[in-house]
């Protein structure tokens, strides 16, 4: 223990010794373990982590695979990840293998405390969610199995423990308290465990209801009759295998279970064809997936990029490590005699080994400490660019660092540490003492040459790898944000008003949103304002089943089409053009005809031009006895609606005043300036209208592109930050070797100066062998970079994989970072004197 504290104080007198040689290596430590910490932190979240219940090894859901036809409400992922209502209790109250099922939903709600209104997400929980969770209360209860009877019947709520933190501060007495959900009182029950959010994977519900009060949370859905109706699937189930069952086994026990189920469901389908029935049942299959990490929709879609930045950081760390070993030799040179004259006054090998080994210890540890502490800087930017938020206190996704990540990065901070500090190590372990002890300056053997060439040749292929990679997500995003999406979203601004969260039935819900309309539309700079029930580039999509007339669907048809409801006024708000006929007006209401609009897709497929779809006749539904009801009255230009990677497809529009169950509408001002300036306008006016109305979500349509795109964002962001990062690691070790290098070489420059070669010679002498490595790292890297891209490919939009513009500019720029590191020591030996080089010697 003396020695090794002994070796600690002699390590710390070597960086204080060169302080600039250490705050090199602790600042390239802490960017690249700072990197690593930062995505890890995220990765972790969304891929790794379990949810933080009782044994949730135990816990799995389902994914059924089959013919079906009817409602499909959804929050994310597959929609075979849902199921109804009715075969959630059938498959509760039937199954073996599980010792209990839950199901839960996603809503957004209004919710009134102290007559301060506010929407928030809550979750739709069975009455045994949180018994089968295995939580306890942080105070009160939680919802239990009797808090689940007949529908409509139990108003009652569980808080989250952040949300009564922040919003009911954190008071010892609100269990039993009322509080207002869309304008109904609920009671709360108590506050869930602190650190749990919700067995939805990326989501944190303010609120818990019970799943038997959605008509309240979702007005909407009365209409579906949920509770009682096999053909609608909302419901995302979690059960909890017995003891001793294995997956394998439970799928293998629900397999007849699931086949007499779906062979109950199929006598509701009376008029399917043979191919639906054969589907519906001998195609059917139930799987038991695990989910001991929670449902996570987004998983699937940020599994790929957060594998590509773990990799790109990946090459950071190994960078950091071969860059840090470089420096390290080249000081170690430096110190051959130093080390020589301790060999040869008797210091054992290993005594020799172990300093150098502390002292990279030490300098590893500076590191970790200088990257743990910029870890949550990185992490809260990369929440905030995949939020498009600045407020991340509610993100589903958090930037702190707790034991996990710690164990983590101190992980990474040693095997980084160990790397770099065995190259100096292994120098030594065999040193020539005759030869070391006779030279005035330090010399260094021909294996530390080669490795250091290597290392410099390794670390230029991996710039050149990211910088390929950094070249292609910037190029995707690019092409993301300059593309036609068929409307105009400047000076747009986009939000949210639901009547129903504020307590309004159906019966007053026209007369709400007719009166926001007309609200906003007499601010000053609001030039239209018009909403729909289906908001664009939001990730959200309605479809319903369309009967065309004339058309006679095959079997395999698809005729489900995006099916917004809209007022009138819409397509002008939106500077979408109209290629026929007419957009909706406030005559189109409930008691005038039904009218419809289609987009240009739709009338091409069915009628060939947008003229020839006016005047047609179209019906919701399908089968032989709908009734041909809705008239085609205009036609209007495609454009992007879910996402910016979509491609235009079939849509009807129809009057929002025509819709038999109206609720809320995501509204559109285009306003005569920023709309930012109106924003606070907008919110006054519509709580002056009424104080319980919420204006959600505020923001503009760039802002609202930008959420779109936000992962797009961050992959190019953080590549190219970390592109940087490998190049100035590069340049300072390539500036390294060559100025050693030259150093070494001085007697002989001076000897060929002396002979008569030209400056130029010399600086073509210097840069010579270092641009050979170069070409061969590049040689490496480009087939390797072509290879990666391949497998990125679905991350790509616009930009092939192999890009030549992309890799041949990647290339260019490496060589010009190159040129640029060995200018200066080229530059010096190009100014030796060859006198005093000679004399030197």
């Amino acid at each position: 223990m003396q020695t090794f504290i002994q070796d600690v104080r002699y390590a710390l007198r070597q960086i204080a010794r060169t302080p600039g040689f250490a705050l090199t290596v602790i600042i390239t430590l802490a960017l690249g373990i700072g990197a690593n910490s930062a995505i890890f932190t995220i990765f972790d979240q969304v891929i790794l982590r379990m949810l933080p219940v009782h044994n949730p090894k135990e816990l799995v859901r389902f994914e059924w695979k089959g013919s079906f036809s009817g409602s499909m409400s959804s929050f994310g992922g597959d929609e075979r990840n849902y199921f109804s209502y009715p075969m959630y209790k059938d498959l509760r109250a039937q199954n073996t293998v599980f010792t209990d099922i839950l199901a839960a939903d996603r809503a957004g709600v209004g919710i009134s405390w102290h007559d301060q209104a506010e929407t928030k997400d809550a979750e739709l929980v069975t009455g045994n969610y949180f018994d089968l969770l295995g939580l306890r209360p942080a105070i009160g209860r939680l919802m239990t199995q009797s808090d689940e009877t007949a529908k409509n019947a139990n108003p009652v709520v569980v808080l989250s423990y952040d949300y009564w933190k922040t919003h009911f501060n954190a008071e010892q007495d609100v269990p039993g308290k009322t509080l207002l959900i869309n304008g109904q009182p609920f009671t709360i029950l108590g506050v869930a465990p602190e650190g749990f959010y919700s067995a939805i994977g990326g989501y944190k519900p303010g609120v818990f209801l019970p799943v038997s009060m959605s008509e309240v949370a979702m007005p909407w859905t009365a209409q579906r009759n949920d509770f009682s109706n096999h053909k609608s699937v909302w419901l995302t189930l979690v059960a909890r295998l017995k003891p001793g069952v294995t997956r394998e086994r439970a799928e293998s026990a629900l397999a007849p279970l699931w086949y007499s189920l779906r062979a109950q469901e199929l006598a509701s389908y009376s008029h399917a064809s043979a191919r639906f029935k054969d589907g519906f049942l001998n195609k059917t299959h139930l799987s038991v997936i695990d989910d001991s990490s929670g449902f996570n929709p987004q998983r699937d879609d940020l599994r790929l990029p957060l594998l590509v930045l773990m990799g790109m950081v990946g090459v950071l760390a190994a960078m950091c490590a071969v860059n840090i070993a470089t420096l390290l030799l080249l000081r170690a040179a430096g110190r051959v005699r130093e080390i020589s004259m301790r060999y040869a006054l008797g210091a054992a090998r290993s005594r020799i080994i172990s300093q150098l080994l502390v002292e990279g210890g030490v300098l590893g540890a500076c590191g970790a400490i200088a990257g743990v502490g910029l870890s949550p800087v990185i992490a809260q930017a990369l929440v905030r660019m995949m939020t498009n938020r600045d407020d991340i206190a509610d993100a589903p996704y958090s930037a702190s660092i707790d034991l996990r990540i710690l164990g983590f990065t101190l992980a990474l901070s040693l095997l980084i540490s160990v790397a770099f500090s065995m190259a100096p190590a292994l120098q030594f372990l065999r040193p020539r003492l005759a030869e070391a002890l006779r030279q005035n300056t330090g010399t260094s053997s021909r294996a530390s040459q080669r490795f250091r060439k290597v290392a410099v040749g390794f670390q230029i292929s991996l710039t050149v790898l990211l910088l390929g990679g950094a070249g292609l997500f910037v190029r995707t995003l690019s092409n993301l944000r300059s593309q036609d999406i068929g409307f105009q979203i400047a000076h747009l601004a986009s939000f949210g008003v639901d009547p129903t969260n504020a307590g309004y039935g159906e019966d007053r819900s026209v007369q709400v949103e007719t009166s926001v309309l007309d609200t906003i539309q007499q601010i000053p700079g609001v030039l239209r304002v018009a909403g729909t029930t289906d908001p664009e580039i939001s990730g959200d999509s309605t479809n319903s089943n369309y009967t065309v007339q004339g058309h006679v669907a095959a079997e395999d048809d698809k005729m489900d089409f995006e099916s917004p409801w809209i007022t009138s006024d819409y397509f002008a708000t939106l500077r979408q053009p109209i290629l026929a006929g007419r957009e909706f007006t406030p005559a189109d209401t409930k008691g005038s005809p039904l009218v419809a609009v289609v987009n240009s897709t739709f009338a091409k497929r069915f009628y060939g031009n947008p003229q020839n779809a006016l005047g047609r006749l179209i019906a919701q539904g399908g089968g032989n006895d709908v009734k041909l009801d809705t008239t085609i009255v205009g036609v209007v230009g495609d454009i992007k609606h879910e996402s910016m990677r979509e491609a235009p497809r079939g849509t009807v529009y129809r009057p929002y005043f025509q819709q038999p169950h109206p609720g809320g509408l995501q509204l559109y001002a285009l306003t005569a300036q920023d709309p930012v300036v109106v924003e606070s306008t907008i919110r006054e006016r519509i709580h002056r209208l009424d104080p319980k109305l919420v204006v959600d979500d505020m923001r503009t349509m760039e802002q609202q592109i930008d959420q779109s795109i936000s992962n797009e964002r961050a992959m190019a962001m953080l590549a190219m930050s970390f592109s940087v990062l490998a190049m100035l690691m590069t340049a300072v070790g390539l500036y390294g070797v060559l100025a050693f290098a030259t150093t070494q070489r001085t007697r002989e420059i001076g000897v060929r100066m002396a002979l008569g070669a030209q400056r130029s010679q010399v600086v073509l002498l210097v840069m010579r062998e270092m641009a050979l490595t170069a070409i061969i790292g590049v040689a490496v890297a480009l087939p390797a970079a072509f290879g990666l891209s391949k497998l990125m490919q679905s991350l790509l939009y616009g930009v092939q994989p192999g890009d030549p513009i992309t890799f041949i500019a990647s290339v260019l720029i490496s060589a010009l970072m190159v040129a640029l590191a060995a200018a200066i020591p080229a530059r010096r030996a190009a100014s030796v004197d060859p006198m005093k080089a000679l004399r030197s010697e």
